[in-house]
């Protein structure tokens, strides 16, 4: 496998102040067989980042840096980094990561095997979210299980399905493909880009592999409540395709059933204990349905790769991702704009089609 990989994959690597992360992720990417470079765009980054990627290259033979300041007009700065690195890549397979993403050993020599076999065009992970603080625990895998429910892996990977999606912390697409799908040219604007290049690459006949892929790779999102914040805020309308009714009733059920159950029960023993009513048999089912629930998750997070004990945050996380999914929704079609690294974009008006 390592002699038929060999040269055949360039991996991309857009990053924007990203010092804490991009040293271990390029040295990630360098440790894998087939890797033919690896082109790390600085996309104007303000912090230590283009500094360590310069360093790096003495280290690293295959490492080419690209250093980018001004964003062009009309792009997205993620879209433009990729597209600028995709540009200069001579691989038959590109592999987009983010610099916050860690590759574990043997990955892109499975990953592309697979990829092969099954005849895919563009073959994304969700990696492994490694969570520290309380909030990440609480959001993070939250977050995810509703995901994994909004774009089911099976259905995605489905020839005959429409749904189509990808996780910009990995997506490796073979270069013919890119190329017709329009690159990520097409999506220049995008926020959502990686979603939006894979629904280009299905359109055109492409097959599209989507994995859970805790084995494979891990990604710390944020390293700050506030950079958190910002990323969901800036996500979370568009994964749920600017669908309002769609996103309010996700609000119901997680307000309802994870946030408010526990707490109706802990109400109900209260009463029961100081006023002795008549509310034993209701707790009981309150009981039964949060317990219920409390396990349901447990079952979404292993299958995801987290660790089931992570349900214990469960109602932090329910309220957080509440409150994130109306500020995402506000962002979006009232405030109209949202903020990354620095920058604003412009919330995107949705065609007639909806899309």
């Amino acid at each position: 496998m390592a002699e038929e990989l060999r040269e055949r994959v360039s991996v991309v690597i857009p990053a924007r102040n990203e010092e804490a992360n991009i040293a271990r992720a390029v040295r990630s990417v360098a440790a894998q067989q087939g890797v033919r470079e690896i082109i790390a765009v600085n996309d104007g980054s303000t912090d230590r980042t283009g500094e360590i990627l310069d360093a790096l290259r003495g280290e690293i033979p295959a490492l080419r840096v690209i250093h980018t300041e001004a964003l062009p007009e009309g792009w997205a700065g993620k879209s433009h980094s990729a597209a600028t690195g995709a540009r200069q890549a001579l691989g038959e397979w590109l592999l987009f990561t983010d610099a916050d993403t860690e590759h574990r050993a043997g990955s892109l020599a499975a990953l592309v095997e697979r990829a092969e076999r099954i005849g895919a065009d563009l073959l994304s992970l969700s990696p492994g979210q490694r969570v520290v603080t309380w909030w990440e625990k609480s959001v993070i895998p939250l977050v995810y299980v509703h995901l994994a429910r909004l774009y089911r892996f099976e259905e995605v990977s489905d020839r005959g399905s429409p749904a189509a999606a990808a996780n910009g912390q990995y997506l490796l697409v073979r270069r013919e493909a890119y190329d017709r799908a329009g690159g990520h040219e097409a999506v220049r604007a995008e926020i959502l880009e990686d979603v939006e290049l894979a629904r280009r690459v299905k359109a055109g006949g492409g097959r599209l592999i989507f994995l859970p892929g805790a084995e494979w790779a891990e990604t710390r999102m944020y390293q700050t409540f506030g950079q958190m914040w910002q990323g969901w805020t800036k996500n979370l309308y568009l994964l749920y395709s600017r669908n309002l009714a769609r996103l309010l009733a996700t609000l119901a059920e997680v307000a309802l059933l994870d946030f408010a159950l526990p707490l109706i029960f802990i109400a109900l023993c209260v009463m029961m204990v100081f006023w002795h009513s008549g509310a034993a048999l209701a707790a009981v089912a309150v009981f039964v349905a949060a317990l219920w629930r409390r396990w349901t998750y447990r079952v979404s997070l292993a299958r995801l790769g987290f660790d089931p004990r992570l349900a214990n945050f469960l109602v932090p996380g329910a309220g957080l991702f509440g409150l994130l999914l109306i500020n995402s929704a506000l962002a979006h079609r009232w405030r109209r704009s949202v903020r990354w690294k620095g920058r604003e974009y412009p919330a995107r008006t949705p065609r007639k089609d909806g899309k």
